[in-house]
């Protein structure tokens, strides 16, 4: 149901309003509300400038312009080019409605992506709500170590699982960048799973989805694996004050934090686990904690796995660690 009652004027005209307050009825939960808009013009180049101030309060000037493009052709199908081609564009009441409460959710922090509902990871598109973490450049590069290390066996079926698949975006990346290898997904949340279901489809992805805990797995599984990979939870409770509110205030933080006391628990549960389930010259691949890369490979050579090397990310942090059978 829209929440929108249709306004006055639905179509791209000319609005002569100049530095008026736009005054634009909605309905909501059976009640009318207004909406205040206070524009220059229905000129996209007047809109995007407008909004653009009003996000430079809480974002920086380059970050602000991004996000005002990605929601322009979002919603509207407009990009750089065409704004340039067509400088006498303009957007309708309905639109700038649109326009004005995405803003309205990016300076309440909330993160583009969640607001649009999708994001690209490797050259797919994902859906992504609050349900799920927005998947981050960082995990893209575990994702291709993964498959750069897989070039000598292109030919030959190998088994993977995803632990703590979230949207789905390690998962489905690899089912496609290697589509010869059958790909299992394990996540304890019924909502992520929903979104990461929803992914695979999208993405002509053939997934095995599992529904568990990996710190307390009830499903038996008698698969055993060649390359099991993870990106758990792995940021400590006192790194907190390094976050932004965009990520504090809406993903979720089962999927982010751990206790400052056992800052390695899921790493520990996950090599338990391959000890079992991994297959002979099998790989583990881990996003880990950019401070805790010495102690991620201490870890893995006392749990009894060899040629554990540990790799820095695009940023130069201590990003990706692997270890084998």
């Amino acid at each position: 149901m829209s929440l929108i009652q249709q306004p006055h004027i639905t179509h791209r005209s000319k609005l002569t309003a100049v530095n008026i307050l736009r005054k634009v009825k909605i309905f909501f939960n059976n009640n009318y509300y207004f909406c205040d808009m206070k524009v220059p013009s229905n000129l996209v180049k007047d809109i995007r400038n407008y909004y653009c101030e009003q996000l430079c309060s809480i974002y920086d000037k380059d970050e602000a312009n991004a996000m005002t493009i990605i929601l322009l052709e979002h919603y509207f199908n407009i990009d750089r080019v065409k704004m340039a081609l067509e400088p006498q564009l303009r957007l309708s009441e309905s639109e700038m409605l649109t326009f004005h409460f995405a803003v309205k959710d990016l300076l309440k922090n909330k993160p583009i992506q969640y607001i649009i509902g999708e994001t690209e990871f490797c050259d797919l598109k994902f859906k992504v709500n609050e349900n799920v973490l927005i998947p981050r450049p960082e995990t893209s590069e575990l994702v291709h170590f993964i498959v750069n290390g897989q070039r000598s066996t292109v030919n030959s079926q190998r088994s993977i699982l995803d632990i703590g698949t979230g949207s789905g975006c390690i998962a489905i990346s690899l089912a496609k960048l290697l589509p010869q290898n059958k790909v299992f997904a394990l996540d304890i949340s019924e909502k992520a799973l929903e979104v990461a279901k929803e992914n695979a489809i999208n993405n002509e992805a053939d997934i095995t989805f599992i529904h568990d805990d990996i710190l307390s797995l009830t499903n038996k599984i008698d698969t055993k694996f060649d390359i099991i990979v993870s990106n758990p939870p792995y940021v400590r409770e006192l790194e907190k004050a390094e976050m932004r509110d965009n990520v504090l205030n809406w993903e979720p933080h089962n999927a982010l934090f751990v206790s400052d006391n056992d800052p390695l628990i899921f790493y520990i549960k996950i090599l338990e686990f391959a000890k079992t389930h991994l297959k002979e010259n099998g790989e583990v691949w881990f996003e880990i904690n950019e401070y805790l890369g010495k102690e991620m490979a201490e870890l893995c050579n006392e749990m009894g796995f060899s040629q554990v090397e540990v790799f820095n990310d695009f940023r130069g942090k201590e990003r990706v660690c692997s270890v084998r059978s």
